[in-house]
């Protein structure tokens, strides 16, 4: 199963049992589809870089709050209730990409043996002479030049 975050920016003045309330709804329906919750955030009263329009007024400000998710990838047309949530004022479901769980995590080297060989190629000693007696004849050749005009 993928690894969602599902991303709820509540109204500002909404009460901290209604967003337990329904974080722990949106949990349910997740553990409905043999999901797992992995996390749960609250990010606080976040400033809003535009006003949004509701029935109710336009809100500036707003209550953040991520959920972290493991769960089918049909999950997300099932989220769709949110809509109709009246304490909201947005919802986002985001599917993290390339992540590797378990034996395949631990079978991976990560790309540690690319960077030892970059590290060994920057840090190469006899290189680095070479290139520095270049551009010493460089000058001398110059500084020479310089001489005889």
């Amino acid at each position: 199963m993928p690894l969602y975050d599902c991303m709820l920016l509540l109204k500002p003045h909404v009460k901290k049992e209604s967003v337990i309330e329904l974080v722990s709804r949106v949990g349910k329906h997740v553990c409905r589809r043999n999901g797992v919750i992995t996390d749960v955030k609250s990010h606080g009263t976040v400033q809003l870089g535009y006003g949004i329009k509701k029935l109710d007024g336009r809100y500036y400000q707003g209550q953040m709050m991520q959920m972290t998710m493991m769960t089918p990838p049909s999950f997300n047309s099932e989220l769709h209730y949110l809509n109709k949530e009246d304490r909201l004022l947005r919802w986002l479901l985001v599917k993290h990409r390339d992540i590797k769980f378990g034996g395949d995590f631990l079978t991976e080297d990560d790309g540690r043996s690319d960077l030892r060989m970059m590290r060994s190629s920057i840090y190469d000693v006899d290189s680095d002479d070479d290139e520095d007696d270049d551009h010493e004849d460089d000058n001398t050749e110059y500084q020479e030049q310089k001489k005889d005009v």
